[in-house]
């Protein structure tokens, strides 16, 4: 099946069909659902080689791994968002180039994407306070999204991100509610810009409510579920241990969780747990019935969003930066419950 064959079966031109295919915005969403079903009826795949030369792009976008001994990248919830994004991709004819280097030559990965000409534009993962990827993906001209922002850049650029402050501040505010003072927080690395505006949301729901802040009952690190365990570890080995702890992970919280058991104790009745929930498909909050309360917010979803606003930036390289703030939903699981008598 070619594109004339699809073409003739629908009594559309070539034309048309080429950029329902390939989602321009002069195409009625009808049409482009009609040409999208026909195409997976007849098992048509546009040829990427003829698609590159009629276009003049790569038809390739890059993401750049680095490898670390302490970096956010290696959360699992990456692969959730190249699912996201990959299925956006497959849809509109692209590939996606991954590279993955220390630390030390990212730089290097994002200037060999630029003297190749192998992608078209890149998406920014893990985005620190003050980034500078950002400055050396402007002066080289790659059209780039962030998953996530960059406090402390001033000129606009293309996010997608989750409100991490808000999310938290809420999180804090349903434990203060249930009675909770004694409140720990296992955070992510906080030169990273999502677990600075967590921190940021939760200590101002702290202060709201005249509850002091405890630096005792403050950890960050890697969002492992290592990390979980042995931060809670330290923390119920306090002379005054939390009533109440907030995760930035689903892993961090199944550490805790293994924490609080070990010392014969029950989570939800004596120790609440909160944590943010990516809903990663291959780990489960419990389904129906969530496990932990959490502020839930699908990566998934947000490797779509950048995936879709990148390629609109491709298509139209003067449209002004796109930015999407999500917001998590707080889900009530069986992990929190009112404030023990002390």
């Amino acid at each position: 099946m070619n594109l004339k064959e699809l073409s003739d079966i629908l009594g559309l031109s070539q034309t048309t069909v080429s950029r329902a295919l390939n989602g321009y915005p002069e195409v009625s969403e009808a049409t482009r659902r009609r040409v999208a079903e026909a195409a997976r009826a007849h098992n048509y795949h546009p040829n990427t080689q003829a698609k590159r030369l009629a276009t003049g792009r790569a038809m390739a976008i890059g993401h750049v791994i680095p490898i670390s001994t302490q970096h956010e990248i290696v959360n699992p919830v990456f692969a959730d968002f190249i699912a996201g994004a990959g299925e956006i991709y497959s849809r509109s004819g692209y590939d996606m180039v991954l590279t993955i280097v220390p630390d030390d030559e990212e730089e290097a990965a994002y200037r060999a994407f630029h003297s190749k000409r192998n992608i078209d534009g890149v998406i920014i993962h893990g985005p620190k306070l003050k980034d500078n990827r950002l400055k050396l993906l402007d002066s080289l001209g790659l059209p780039y999204v962030v998953h996530g922002r960059s406090s402390g850049i001033l000129d606009p650029y293309s996010w997608v991100d989750v409100n991490n402050a808000r999310a938290f501040e809420r999180a804090t505010t349903f434990l203060l509610d249930l009675g909770h003072r004694d409140i720990a927080l296992i955070n992510g690395i906080e030169t990273m810009d999502f677990a600075y505006r967590r921190r940021k949301g939760f200590e101002r729901a702290m202060v709201l409510r005249n509850t002091p802040v405890r630096d005792d009952l403050i950890y960050s690190g890697e969002m492992t579920e290592g990390q979980g365990y042995a931060a809670m570890n330290r923390m119920l080995a306090l002379p005054v241990p939390p009533s109440a702890v907030l995760t930035s992970s689903l892993l961090g919280a199944m550490g805790a969780r293994r924490a609080i058991e070990d010392k014969g104790l029950q989570m939800g009745r004596d120790i609440s747990v909160l944590t943010f929930d990516d809903e990663l498909g291959y780990l489960s909050n419990g389904g129906d019935e969530p496990i932990f309360t959490a502020a839930r917010s699908s990566v998934r979803e947000a490797g779509r969003l950048c995936a879709r606003t990148l390629l609109n930036r491709i298509k139209e390289p003067d449209l002004p930066p796109e930015t999407t703030l999500l917001e998590a939903v707080l889900v009530v699981g069986h992990s929190t419950g009112p404030a023990p008598f002390r």
